[in-house]
Parts: structure tokens; sequence; C-alpha cells
């Protein structure tokens, strides 16, 4: 005869040790992580634009189109700076405003 054996331990799937923080990682968490790494992605390429940019002024060597595709590529990484920037502080002014922390995705509770 076959005795049925039962399991006297609880069985955990959350992960432990080194990965014990990945229980915490939420839906809200991944996309305020997107936008701050939106941001900073898009910040580092306006910038390496304008570094080529100015690259290009240099070796135009005082050629009117070179200089003028230079002072183009300067000027679309400038505007590009400036979205950048604007999306920042429009982010703060509706984190003010309506007391949602969109960069930790925090969303206040009416209780």
């Amino acid at each position: 005869m076959i005795t049925p054996v039962f399991a006297q331990e609880e069985i955990s799937i959350l992960p432990g040790g080194q990965f014990a923080r990945l229980g915490q990682i939420t839906i809200p968490s991944m996309v305020s992580a997107g936008i701050r790494v939106a941001l900073v992605v898009a910040a580092l390429i306006s910038f390496v634009f304008l570094i080529i940019g100015g690259v290009k002024w240099i070796v135009s060597g005082g050629d009117k189109e070179g200089t003028a595709k230079a002072q183009s590529t300067i000027t679309s990484a400038l505007i590009g700076l400036l979205i950048v920037f604007a999306a920042w502080a429009i982010i703060k002014l509706i984190e003010t405003f309506f007391g949602i922390e969109i960069l930790t995705l925090t969303i206040p509770r009416i209780e």
C-alpha cells in the first residue's frame, strides 16, 4: 500500500538573496523608470549631435555649404535639448500642481 506524503514546508516563488528586490518591481515603477531613461537618452543624443555639429563646423574650413550644414546640426541639437528640458519642466509642474510624482509614479490616494 502506498501512503501519501504531504509537504510540510510552504513553497515561496518570490526571488531571494541578491534578487530579493525583484519582488518589489511594479508596473508604475517600470513606467517611471522608462520616463527617466527616455529623458536621459534624449538629452545625451542631443548633446552628441551638438558635438558633431561643432566638429563639422571646424572641419568645414570656411566652406559655406559645410558651415551651413554644421549650423543646422547645432540648431537642431539645441532645439532637441530645449524640448528635453521643457518636458522635464512640464513633468515637474504637473508634480507640483497635482501632487503626482511622475518620476517615481506615486499617486496620492483619497481616503
